[in-house]
């Protein structure tokens, strides 16, 4: 017998295929055990997941008028993954034949509510048709539950890939990215394997929401299980890189015999390098998260140890491929996430550029 939504969300509670502790992202399926608990649903991802590798195969049917597409992203940072997000989805849609309007708007990660709910609501009132967004707060959720449960638009996450359980069977029409526990399971285990003797460290967090919980706490929480490994401070920042310049010269001074600094982001992993290198405690180790064009500069020159590396396109083009299959009329799947690569200060420069060819094979034309 096929278990509900509401089964098997119980069920989830009892397990977690990382190791982590399942309180940290309870409210959320794992993207694995998402998948694992809909056959049906791995078996459209496995899908998506091959077109994303494939070449462009154009929309055969004519359209009866374009889609409307709204997208609101946090892309007013140091990171480009949000930027070269769009140039991939836009460059499959175009190949894919498929005839659109799309309107964007970036914003930075802690914008004013006011501004992000201006826009919007004024993608809901002109009828769009796909509404491009992300989770990251309570109020990016209460937004999403009004749109969900009021409104015929699809919603499109990006930059989470753990449904939310207590939507149920009323999920957006797609989550799409990089599973955050997977990429931050490849870092503790680099960091396990560099430090086997245990270390002292510091994590830097996102600002307060669902990505330090999904990068942060599931880090502490897979380091946790290695007495050796002692946690000395952590620290919110706002998300920027100057904020996380502040916590870092912070910890720093708190715990000057610090091992690493663990960043959750893009732009807090340049905070953190600008204050070692202003300390001039150089045996400090950052790693960066996402592995975008300035986490790879700063690891060519030396001043960052490591990174995951995200195949960055490859959201962007599923996205196009998803909207595709549904002006089709074919079954979407809910979630879907792409690769990543880990990145060190000692990988040569020719592995480099031969993953920067893959993840930005579109962005970088």
């Amino acid at each position: 017998m096929k278990l509900s939504f509401t089964q098997l969300a119980l069920l989830a509670c009892l397990y977690s295929s990382f190791g982590f502790s399942v309180e940290i992202l309870s409210p959320y399926w794992s993207y694995s055990d998402f998948l694992d608990a809909y056959p049906e649903q791995k078996i459209l991802t496995k899908h998506l997941t091959v077109s994303v590798g494939k070449p462009p195969v154009p929309l055969e049917l004519v359209q009866q008028e374009p889609v409307r597409i709204s997208v609101l992203y946090p892309g007013e940072q140091e990171s480009d993954y949000w930027r070269r997000n769009i140039l991939a989805f836009e460059r499959r849609l175009n190949e894919l034949g498929i005839k659109y309007s799309l309107e964007q708007i970036f914003t930075k990660p802690n914008a004013e509510a006011r501004d992000q709910n201006l826009f919007l609501n004024s993608a809901l009132k002109k009828n769009t048709d796909y509404l491009i967004f992300t989770l990251d707060t309570g109020r990016h959720k209460k937004f999403i539950e009004h749109v969900l449960y009021n409104s015929d638009v699809k919603i499109i996450l990006q930059n989470i890939t753990t449904p939310v359980k207590d939507w149920g069977e009323k999920q957006p029409f797609l989550y799409a990215g990089f599973d955050h526990l997977l990429g931050s399971q490849m870092l503790a285990d680099y960091f396990k394997k560099t430090f086997h003797n245990g270390a002292n460290y510091s994590v830097l967090y996102f600002s307060q929401g669902y990505v330090s919980d999904a990068r942060g706490d599931t880090f502490i929480d897979a380091m946790a299980s290695e007495k050796n490994f002692r946690l000395q401070s952590s620290y919110y920042t706002k998300a920027s890189k100057e904020s996380s310049y502040d916590a870092a010269i912070s910890a720093i001074e708190k715990t000057p015999d610090l091992d690493f600094l663990y960043a959750c982001s893009t732009d807090v992993a340049l905070g953190a390098v600008d204050a070692i290198q202003r300390t001039g405690n150089l045996q400090i180790k950052v790693n960066g998260w996402g592995g975008g064009s300035a986490e790879l500069d700063a690891i060519s020159s030396g001043a960052m140890d490591v990174t995951v590396m995200r195949m960055n396109d490859d959201t962007g083009i599923a996205m196009a491929e998803a909207i595709k299959w549904d002006v089709e009329g074919k079954d979407v799947p809910t979630v879907y996430s792409g690769g990543f690569e880990l990145v060190t200060k000692h990988d040569d420069l020719e592995k480099i550029n031969r993953l920067k060819k893959r993840a930005f094979r579109y962005s970088d034309k």
